[in-house]
């Protein structure tokens, strides 16, 4: 027999048990590089919202998720207005080397987040990034792209006419998210503003785990974006793409257990993996016995919500229930271990 509902925890409250409680310090594993371009403003108001965003992910990236501040990298287009943390000016040659110069250093299994914000357009068809000189396209960034064979990468350009960026990025390992649907759409995009504040907030973290994959950033801004034209009586010029599976084709409502969404809920704007990488375990053979089962379970629990749709949904609530149990009182294990330790 089944445990009955009433008696039963809250598949929310044992997420946050999973998570919260009985937390773990994540073993090495890679790194996390985050790249922030911020092009053409046009006018003093976008370009103190460009700023404002750029900012914003920056500080949230370094002080909320641990990601080192030599792993930050910020182009704008105008330097003197922040020295000490823009690098140098967003134009295309030092967009280039500073991809270049990052596929030089990044580990093969390191993951690299980099962020458009800035206004698009068109131009033969291909959208663009307006950048200080000469735009940069779609196809320009996939050579760029290319030089990172390995390493997963989720690319946003929440920039206008963005759209795109997804067929001209699409590929293996790669999540592609732009605010637009389309290169049409031309309007001022405030998607960027949305995405920042899921990683500044905790209004994104939708499974309670203490972290924002960039799959729920994606589905808290797409929300925000249109309850914002609702509210202000606007009609929707703005529609949001995801594309993960490398065939090219966005999603605006992504589902892993369909197509969509399976890559991006596995990366996070963190300075280590939550998934420990290959090698990489603790040296203490015990803890990394530990580390290992808490991987297995994690594991297990990404197959069991792939299957969520071929379950009768009281046993899939049981056994998910079951699984997060475990996963807590391996943290906890993992965590009790570590403290003898220091």
């Amino acid at each position: 027999m089944g445990v009955p509902q009433a008696q039963r925890p809250g598949l929310r409250a044992l997420a946050l048990l999973a998570a919260t409680v009985c937390m773990a310090a994540p073993a090495a594993g890679q790194d996390t590089h985050l790249v922030v371009i911020s092009g053409l403003s046009g006018e003093p108001r976008y370009a103190d919202s460009f700023y404002e965003w750029a900012v914003t992910l920056m500080n949230a990236a370094q002080g909320r998720w641990g990601v080192p501040e030599s792993n930050v990298t910020y182009l704008a287009e105008k330097v003197e207005r922040d020295p000490t943390r823009i690098a140098a000016r967003s134009t295309r040659e030092n967009v280039e080397a500073v991809l270049r110069d990052l596929a030089g250093r990044a580990a093969a299994d390191d993951q690299i987040f980099i962020i458009l914000i800035g206004h698009g357009s068109t131009r033969e068809g291909e959208s663009q990034i307006n950048l200080p000189g000469p735009d940069m396209s779609g196809r320009e960034f996939a050579k760029l792209l290319d030089l990172y064979p390995t390493q997963k990468i989720c690319f946003v350009n929440a920039a206008s006419a963005s759209g795109g960026f997804i067929p001209a990025l699409s590929g293996e390992n790669r999540t592609i998210i732009t605010a637009t649907k389309t290169g049409r759409e031309k309007n001022e995009t405030i998607f960027a503003a949305h995405f920042v504040d899921a990683y500044a907030s905790d209004v994104a973290d939708v499974d309670k785990d203490e972290r924002v994959s960039a799959l729920e950033a994606f589905n808290y801004a797409s929300r925000e974006v249109a309850r914002a034209y609702e509210a202000d009586g606007k009609l929707l010029t703005e529609h949001a793409m995801l594309d993960d599976n490398g065939d090219g084709e966005g999603s605006r409502e992504p589902d892993p257990q369909v197509a969509d969404g399976r890559l991006a809920r596995t990366q996070f704007l963190t300075g280590r993996s939550a998934t420990l990488a290959s090698g990489e375990l603790p040296a203490d053979p015990q803890l990394a016995g530990l580390y290992q089962e808490k991987q297995d379970l994690e594991e297990r629990v990404a197959a069991l919500r792939d299957r969520k749709n071929q379950m009768v949904p009281e046993a899939y609530e049981l056994e998910l229930e079951r699984l997060l149990v475990e996963l807590a009182l391996k943290n906890r294990e993992i965590r009790e271990l570590e403290g003898e330790g220091k």
